[in-house]
């Protein structure tokens, strides 16, 4: 019973150290005029081209021509992803975005949507 015991402390002891030293997963830079905090969105792939917004609450309306989005937001339970609203050939989509760095998608490359919301939430 006792080596029982032993052995699934020295298990534990094990994960333990394990987790303490793995990798934690580093964020990426902000994107060009897109603090911390901020949802933005962009002309371009990539975080390029035009700003076309940058926020740090809820957004509604409407940006047309948007290539690219990146959730740049601040780890926050409740309210560190973005519920993002847009239309691509006239119909309406939705995506959550985690937060920079991840784990999950934080930015998004895409084909010319119309940008309609903004909305921060929980977990995906």
């Amino acid at each position: 019973m006792r080596t029982r015991v032993l052995g699934a402390f020295a298990a534990t002891a094990a994960f333990a150290a394990v987790m303490a030293t793995a990798p934690s997963a580093s964020a990426e830079p902000n994107p060009p005029g897109c603090p911390k905090g901020n949802f933005c969105a962009y002309s371009g792939e990539d975080q390029t081209g035009t700003l076309l917004l940058s926020t740090p609450g809820n957004w509604s309306g409407t940006i047309h021509n948007v290539q690219s989005t990146f959730n740049n937001g601040n780890p926050f339970a409740g309210a560190d992803h973005i519920q993002q609203a847009y239309r691509y050939d006239g119909r309406p989509y939705e995506v959550c975005l985690h937060y920079n760095p991840g784990p999950g998608t934080y930015k998004i490359n895409w084909d010319n949507i119309t940008l309609t919301g903004a909305r921060w939430r929980g977990e995906c």
